[in-house]
């Protein structure tokens, strides 16, 4: 058993300022960071900060988080990463002001689908269950109710890279205290 939630991972991206804390993992995200591709946008950015390992086989895995958002698009949560352009981002995404439920679902080309919240939650939760062939995104305000967000084919593979992420497409940066990350394979 790993002595800490962290062991085992390792950066994609490590941004210049970060730390563990009591167990939490504190980054504050480095200026114009992100991870798209093509659609709307016409770029492919794969320059946001991602903290990983691999899990082989199906798993479900739930992230609890909060953020000091700011500026537009400032981003935070959970990563599931196959290759390139075969992955998956979910979150909260500060949009003109609000925070919305976000989940990123790219196969060669990033789509986006959103939920406007209330408030910014002090607390954010979300989950994701991959199967064999398909992932399964659901968020919760409270970490008792989900509510899901997103099923999706994503393509089968041995293993995935999985793990928490954070960008500032536009922003200067912001800070992320990720709180848990709890991953149950099989």
């Amino acid at each position: 058993m790993p002595t800490n939630q962290w062991e085992g991972f390792q950066w994609m991206n490590e941004p210049r300022r970060w730390s563990l804390e009591e167990d939490r993992l504190i980054l504050i995200t480095d200026t114009q960071t992100d991870f798209w591709r093509v659609t709307h946008y016409d770029f492919v950015k794969n320059d946001g900060h991602f903290f990983y390992r691999e899990i082989k086989g199906p798993f479900t895995c739930q992230l609890q988080f909060s953020g000091t958002y700011r500026d537009l698009y400032d981003q935070a949560g959970l990563m599931l990463r196959l290759d390139d352009r075969n992955w998956v981002k979910a979150g909260i995404e500060f949009v003109s002001g609000i925070a919305k439920a976000s989940t990123v679902l790219t196969r060669d080309f990033s789509d986006w689908s959103v939920r406007e919240l209330k408030e910014v939650p002090i607390d954010f939760w979300v989950r994701a269950k991959r199967g064999r062939d398909y992932v399964e995104v659901s968020f919760s305000t409270d970490s008792e109710n989900f509510e899901t967000q997103r099923l999706a084919y994503f393509p089968p593979g041995p293993s995935l890279q999985v793990g928490i992420m954070a960008a500032s497409p536009k922003g200067q940066g912001f800070e992320t205290n990720f709180i848990s990350l709890e991953i149950k394979e099989g």
